[in-house]
Protein backbone atom coordinates (compact mmCIF):
# COMPACT_ATOMS: atom_id res chain seq x y z
CA UNK A 1 0.00 0.00 0.00
CA UNK A 2 2.59 2.46 0.81
CA UNK A 3 4.61 1.22 -2.40
CA UNK A 4 1.66 2.54 -4.39
CA UNK A 5 0.97 6.26 -2.45
CA UNK A 6 4.98 6.72 -3.48
CA UNK A 7 4.37 6.05 -7.04
CA UNK A 8 1.05 7.77 -7.18
CA UNK A 9 2.14 10.78 -5.57
CA UNK A 10 6.15 11.48 -6.24
CA UNK A 11 7.81 12.95 -9.13
CA UNK A 12 7.15 9.93 -11.14
CA UNK A 13 3.16 10.15 -10.47
CA UNK A 14 0.95 9.63 -13.56
CA UNK A 15 -0.45 11.92 -15.99
CA UNK A 16 -4.80 11.69 -16.53
CA UNK A 17 -3.95 10.19 -19.86
CA UNK A 18 -1.47 7.43 -18.53
CA UNK A 19 -3.32 4.09 -18.92
CA UNK A 20 -5.23 5.24 -22.05
CA UNK A 21 -5.12 3.24 -24.99
CA UNK A 22 -4.31 5.72 -28.73
CA UNK A 23 -7.40 5.74 -29.48
CA UNK A 24 -8.82 6.90 -25.76
CA UNK A 25 -6.19 9.97 -25.83
CA UNK A 26 -7.07 10.81 -29.15
CA UNK A 27 -10.83 11.12 -28.31
CA UNK A 28 -9.68 13.57 -25.65
CA UNK A 29 -7.36 15.22 -27.90
CA UNK A 30 -10.35 16.16 -30.59
CA UNK A 31 -12.81 17.37 -27.84
CA UNK A 32 -10.06 19.85 -26.34
CA UNK A 33 -10.21 21.10 -30.25
CA UNK A 34 -13.77 21.18 -30.46
CA UNK A 35 -14.29 23.59 -27.62
CA UNK A 36 -11.45 25.58 -28.61
CA UNK A 37 -13.22 25.64 -32.76
CA UNK A 38 -16.39 27.06 -30.64
CA UNK A 39 -15.00 29.46 -28.80
CA UNK A 40 -13.43 31.17 -31.81
CA UNK A 41 -16.98 30.87 -33.65
CA UNK A 42 -18.59 32.65 -30.80
CA UNK A 43 -15.88 35.37 -30.77
CA UNK A 44 -15.92 35.89 -34.66
CA UNK A 45 -19.80 36.34 -34.31
CA UNK A 46 -19.66 38.47 -31.16
CA UNK A 47 -17.70 40.69 -33.46
CA UNK A 48 -19.66 40.63 -36.15
CA UNK A 49 -22.80 41.70 -34.62
CA UNK A 50 -20.63 45.19 -32.95
CA UNK A 51 -21.42 47.86 -34.65
CA UNK A 52 -18.45 48.73 -37.33
CA UNK A 53 -15.85 51.13 -35.93
CA UNK A 54 -15.14 54.31 -37.94
CA UNK A 55 -11.91 53.96 -40.12
CA UNK A 56 -9.08 56.49 -39.62
CA UNK A 57 -9.57 60.15 -40.59
CA UNK A 58 -8.09 60.59 -44.23
CA UNK A 59 -9.01 56.68 -45.55
CA UNK A 60 -12.17 56.01 -47.23
CA UNK A 61 -15.24 55.65 -45.00
CA UNK A 62 -13.69 57.77 -42.66
CA UNK A 63 -16.84 58.86 -40.05
CA UNK A 64 -14.91 62.07 -39.07
CA UNK A 65 -13.69 64.96 -41.47
CA UNK A 66 -10.90 64.89 -42.66
CA UNK A 67 -8.81 68.09 -41.05
CA UNK A 68 -5.25 67.33 -42.66
CA UNK A 69 -6.15 70.41 -45.26
CA UNK A 70 -6.81 72.91 -42.03
CA UNK A 71 -3.59 71.82 -40.40
CA UNK A 72 -1.53 72.42 -43.76
CA UNK A 73 -2.84 75.92 -44.18
CA UNK A 74 -2.56 76.88 -40.49
CA UNK A 75 1.06 75.41 -40.50
CA UNK A 76 1.26 77.60 -43.95
CA UNK A 77 -0.26 81.15 -42.50
CA UNK A 78 1.77 80.68 -39.06
CA UNK A 79 5.20 80.56 -41.24
CA UNK A 80 3.66 83.01 -43.62
CA UNK A 81 2.82 86.03 -41.06
CA UNK A 82 6.08 87.41 -40.76
CA UNK A 83 6.87 87.62 -44.85
CA UNK A 84 8.84 90.05 -45.97
CA UNK A 85 9.28 91.31 -42.35
CA UNK A 86 11.82 90.06 -39.95
CA UNK A 87 10.61 87.78 -36.91
CA UNK A 88 10.13 90.19 -33.83
CA UNK A 89 12.86 88.54 -31.23
CA UNK A 90 12.49 86.90 -28.20
CA UNK A 91 13.00 88.97 -24.82
CA UNK A 92 15.82 88.53 -23.39
CA UNK A 93 17.96 90.06 -20.64
CA UNK A 94 21.98 90.67 -22.22
CA UNK A 95 24.83 91.08 -19.98
CA UNK A 96 28.75 92.50 -21.70
CA UNK A 97 31.34 90.76 -20.41
CA UNK A 98 34.74 92.64 -20.68
CA UNK A 99 37.63 91.32 -19.45
CA UNK A 100 41.34 91.09 -21.56
CA UNK A 101 41.18 87.49 -19.81
CA UNK A 102 39.71 84.96 -22.12
CA UNK A 103 39.66 82.79 -19.18
CA UNK A 104 37.64 84.91 -17.25
CA UNK A 105 35.23 86.06 -19.65
CA UNK A 106 34.21 82.60 -20.35
CA UNK A 107 34.08 81.76 -16.83
CA UNK A 108 31.95 85.22 -16.21
CA UNK A 109 29.67 84.35 -19.09
CA UNK A 110 29.09 80.34 -17.46
CA UNK A 111 27.97 82.41 -14.64
CA UNK A 112 25.45 85.24 -16.09
CA UNK A 113 23.94 82.15 -18.18
CA UNK A 114 23.31 80.80 -15.15
CA UNK A 115 21.12 83.70 -13.67
CA UNK A 116 19.58 84.33 -16.69
CA UNK A 117 21.44 86.29 -19.50
CA UNK A 118 22.49 85.80 -22.64
CA UNK A 119 26.45 86.83 -22.07
CA UNK A 120 28.44 89.11 -25.22
CA UNK A 121 31.88 89.06 -24.99
CA UNK A 122 34.90 92.08 -25.23
CA UNK A 123 38.52 91.77 -24.89
CA UNK A 124 38.84 95.77 -24.31
CA UNK A 125 36.83 98.76 -23.50
CA UNK A 126 37.15 100.16 -26.92
CA UNK A 127 35.15 96.89 -28.09
CA UNK A 128 32.86 96.96 -25.56
CA UNK A 129 32.08 100.64 -26.32
CA UNK A 130 31.31 99.67 -30.15
CA UNK A 131 28.71 96.69 -28.60
CA UNK A 132 26.71 99.10 -26.57
CA UNK A 133 26.66 101.45 -29.35
CA UNK A 134 25.12 98.85 -31.48
CA UNK A 135 23.25 97.09 -29.13
CA UNK A 136 22.49 97.95 -25.15
CA UNK A 137 22.71 95.62 -22.90
CA UNK A 138 21.11 94.97 -19.58
CA UNK A 139 24.24 94.28 -17.22
CA UNK A 140 27.74 95.38 -17.74
CA UNK A 141 30.61 93.27 -16.07
CA UNK A 142 33.88 95.08 -16.66
CA UNK A 143 37.11 95.09 -15.60
CA UNK A 144 39.42 97.63 -14.40
CA UNK A 145 42.65 97.32 -15.94
CA UNK A 146 42.71 96.33 -19.66
CA UNK A 147 45.14 97.43 -22.51
CA UNK A 148 43.67 99.89 -25.72
CA UNK A 149 40.86 101.56 -22.87
CA UNK A 150 40.71 100.91 -19.42
CA UNK A 151 37.23 100.22 -17.42
CA UNK A 152 37.45 103.88 -16.24
CA UNK A 153 37.19 105.42 -19.73
CA UNK A 154 34.49 102.30 -20.95
CA UNK A 155 32.41 103.39 -17.79
CA UNK A 156 32.65 107.06 -18.42
CA UNK A 157 32.25 106.90 -22.25
CA UNK A 158 29.19 104.59 -21.76
CA UNK A 159 27.52 106.41 -19.52
CA UNK A 160 27.72 109.42 -22.65
CA UNK A 161 25.81 107.46 -24.76
CA UNK A 162 22.33 108.39 -24.88
CA UNK A 163 19.82 105.48 -24.69
CA UNK A 164 17.00 104.88 -22.65
CA UNK A 165 17.94 101.55 -21.61
CA UNK A 166 20.50 102.43 -18.77
CA UNK A 167 22.31 99.08 -18.02
CA UNK A 168 23.78 98.24 -14.67
CA UNK A 169 27.38 98.51 -14.52
CA UNK A 170 29.37 96.63 -12.18
CA UNK A 171 33.12 96.84 -11.73
CA UNK A 172 35.07 93.35 -11.69
CA UNK A 173 38.05 93.82 -9.85
CA UNK A 174 40.55 93.32 -7.90
CA UNK A 175 41.36 96.97 -6.59
CA UNK A 176 39.11 96.85 -3.63
CA UNK A 177 40.49 99.96 -1.94
CA UNK A 178 38.00 102.63 -1.38
CA UNK A 179 39.18 105.09 -3.17
CA UNK A 180 39.34 103.10 -6.90
CA UNK A 181 35.71 102.18 -5.44
CA UNK A 182 34.91 105.63 -5.44
CA UNK A 183 36.76 106.06 -8.63
CA UNK A 184 34.52 103.50 -10.12
CA UNK A 185 31.43 105.01 -8.99
CA UNK A 186 32.16 108.23 -9.99
CA UNK A 187 32.88 107.27 -13.62
CA UNK A 188 28.71 105.66 -13.44
CA UNK A 189 29.25 102.34 -12.12
CA UNK A 190 26.45 100.84 -9.95
CA UNK A 191 28.43 98.94 -7.88
CA UNK A 192 31.44 96.49 -7.57
CA UNK A 193 32.46 92.92 -6.88
CA UNK A 194 35.85 91.79 -6.35
CA UNK A 195 37.60 88.85 -8.29
CA UNK A 196 37.17 86.00 -8.27
CA UNK A 197 33.29 85.96 -7.81
CA UNK A 198 30.85 82.97 -8.21
CA UNK A 199 27.44 82.75 -9.08
CA UNK A 200 25.62 83.38 -5.45
CA UNK A 201 28.41 87.00 -4.89
CA UNK A 202 26.95 87.93 -8.48
CA UNK A 203 23.37 87.00 -7.51
CA UNK A 204 23.25 88.79 -4.41
CA UNK A 205 24.47 91.85 -5.59
CA UNK A 206 22.20 92.29 -8.45
CA UNK A 207 19.40 91.53 -5.67
CA UNK A 208 20.86 94.57 -4.19
CA UNK A 209 20.62 96.58 -7.34
CA UNK A 210 16.93 95.43 -8.06
CA UNK A 211 17.98 93.13 -10.71
CA UNK A 212 17.88 89.78 -9.38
Amino acid sequence: MQNLIKRNSGPNRRTVTDGKTLAEKLAQNEKVLAAAAEEDEARVAAEAAAPPRPAPTGQPGASEPDDTAAIVAAAKAMRDRYSGQPAPAATTKTCLIVDDSRVIRKVSSKIALSLGYVPVEAENGEEALARCKKSMPDLVLTDWNMPEMDGITFVTKLRSIPTPKEPVVVFCTSNGEAKDIHDGIAAGADDYIVKPFDEAALKAKLEKLGRG
